[in-house]
């Protein structure tokens, strides 16, 4: 993987373990700044600060799989998808 970092002028190459840990920690730390978390008399443990498009080329069982990591893993807000293409 090549990487470059904020106002670097040249890529590094960077190894795919490193670059999925890096990935997962942008990912969370999103999570845990935008996340609300029980307010008062709703029980939500939801985020707005993390979004996921989905595909006309995946078939039912890829976008449930998708919908369930994101809404139930992450906590993000479902809206719809459309696999039905």
């Amino acid at each position: 993987m090549k990487y470059r970092a904020p106002f670097a002028k040249a890529w590094t190459k960077m190894s795919l373990d490193r670059t999925m840990d890096m990935v997962v920690a942008r990912v969370w730390d999103s999570r845990q700044r935008t996340v609300r978390a029980g307010e008062e008399r709703l029980a939500v443990d939801h985020t707005t600060g993390i979004c996921h498009l989905g595909g006309a080329t995946l078939d039912n069982d890829e976008n449930y799989l998708i919908k369930k990591l994101f809404t139930g893993g992450l906590g993000t807000v479902c809206v719809s998808n459309h696999a039905g293409i």
